[in-house]
């Protein structure tokens, strides 16, 4: 996360809501060798005090839950170059603007019974943006293969104790010098997520 304190003003419940909308990160944990990620999929409960996510039996972080463990789950939006000729004023460097959220937490592993309510709202949470497409549910499959697989993951819960949010759109810049940059980003469409970063950077403050 980047120190500079202008890029962290938005509020907790900003981060939380852009985390919660983007639904996916790494999740860290301390480990004998080092830290141990995972790439998970999650849903935020809506006061923003509990993540809910599953994770394969098999992975190095579920084995370890044996007691809860400190956690992080760092979660990432726009991200892109900036040139800088694209500020028109000299003595600039180039630089990466980006979104990222940090969720801490103690994160703990639950009882095996609470997988399908967790499946089921994971599946609702995206299968809801996908419409008017009819949304896939976990009745459609045969239940002793649901059954099988679902053997294979195991439900987990963080306890949300810290957010933290850079948010790095050149809001130490002057606003004609960022909104500059901001134009030439969205000109050169080097694709969709620098696009939406640039809609990002000419609303910041």
């Amino acid at each position: 996360m980047h120190p500079n304190p202008v890029f962290h003003t938005e509020t907790d419940q900003a981060n939380l809501a852009f985390a919660r909308a983007r639904a996916f990160g790494i999740l860290a944990v301390n480990g004998a060798a080092g830290p141990v990620m995972a790439h998970v999929p999650f849903l935020i409960d809506e006061d923003g005090g509990w993540l809910n996510l599953h994770l394969v039996r098999s992975n190095p972080i579920a084995r370890a839950l044996k007691e809860p463990l400190q956690a992080r789950i760092a979660v990432s939006g726009a991200d892109g170059y900036v040139s800088p000729d694209w500020y028109e004023v000299p003595d600039q460097v180039p630089t990466w603007n980006y979104v990222a959220v940090h969720l801490t937490g103690t994160l703990e592993l639950r009882d095996q019974g609470e997988m399908r309510d967790l499946l089921d709202r994971q599946s609702k949470h995206f299968e809801d943006q996908l419409e008017p497409k009819r949304p896939w549910k976990t009745d459609k499959m045969t239940p002793e293969v649901l059954d099988k697989m679902m053997r294979q993951i195991v439900p987990c819960r963080m306890k949300i104790e810290g957010v933290d949010g850079t948010w790095k759109l050149n809001q130490n810049k002057p606003d004609t010098v960022r909104l500059r940059a901001a134009d030439h980003m969205d000109a050169y469409g080097m694709g969709m997520e620098t696009r939406i970063l640039a809609a990002l950077m000419r609303g910041a403050k």
